[in-house]
């Protein structure tokens, strides 16, 4: 299970997020730099216990009221390979050293790992408490469950865009849309949705909200 250590890292998470995210899309643009905190997010565990998967909600008052941002990220020891353009930056962790951190959707252990969580063999983990399961995270898929094509997960073709990042599994395979804008869930559902994982944040006047972090579609709505 995940292991949280109580330590430093220069320079921090939010440090290098706020001037990585006026660079996407998705990113709403305010007059000014990202002011970020972060306010929600869980964790998986990579089975093979090299790479961190963290899926973490930051929000901004950079502009006239305040937004929600979904950014997964894995945390490695060395470069992913092909990966450069995915790159957060890096960081010195008190404990394990130099750390590559990298946006999560073009790392193929998270998104091996996202699937893991909608087919039911893996358990979201609390974000900053090691060995503990978080029961609030839920992963739903409707009908016969969800069939990868296999080393599906190991070559996803991911897509930025102003409405998120879409993860296409395989060709003619289901896709994730990994929600990067969140705002509350209003329940409503769009042609093709299979399941999708969702998890809440906090709000600045106390109080939580939850929203799909993750939307599994159909294969032949993928593009």
């Amino acid at each position: 299970m995940s292991i949280i250590h109580k330590t430093t890292l220069s320079p921090t998470k939010l440090e290098l997020l706020t001037p990585w995210l006026p660079r996407q899309p998705w990113y709403a643009a305010a007059r000014r730099p990202p002011e970020l905190s972060r306010v929600g997010g869980f964790r998986l565990d990579d089975p093979e216990g090299e790479v961190g998967i963290e899926f973490m909600v930051v929000q901004d008052d950079a502009g006239d009221r305040p937004a929600w941002y979904h950014v997964p990220m894995t945390y490695r020891a060395a470069p992913l390979d092909g990966a450069e353009q995915a790159l957060i930056g890096t960081t010195e962790h008190g404990v394990l050293g130099r750390r590559w951190i990298y946006d999560g959707p073009h790392d193929p252990v998270l998104v091996a790992q996202l699937i893991a969580l909608l087919q039911g063999r893996a358990e979201p983990q609390a974000q900053s408490q090691s060995h503990t399961p978080d029961p609030s995270v839920t992963a739903e898929v409707t009908g016969a469950g969800l069939d990868v094509p296999a080393g599906a997960a190991g070559a996803p073709a991911v897509a930025n865009g102003p409405d998120g990042t879409r993860v296409v599994l395989g060709d003619g395979g289901p896709a994730l849309q990994v929600t990067r804008v969140l705002r509350p869930d209003s329940g409503a559902e769009s042609t093709g949705v299979r399941g999708h994982v969702s998890a809440g944040w906090r709000l600045p006047e106390g109080g939580e909200v939850r929203a799909r972090y993750v939307v599994l579609y159909d294969g032949d709505t993928a593009s």
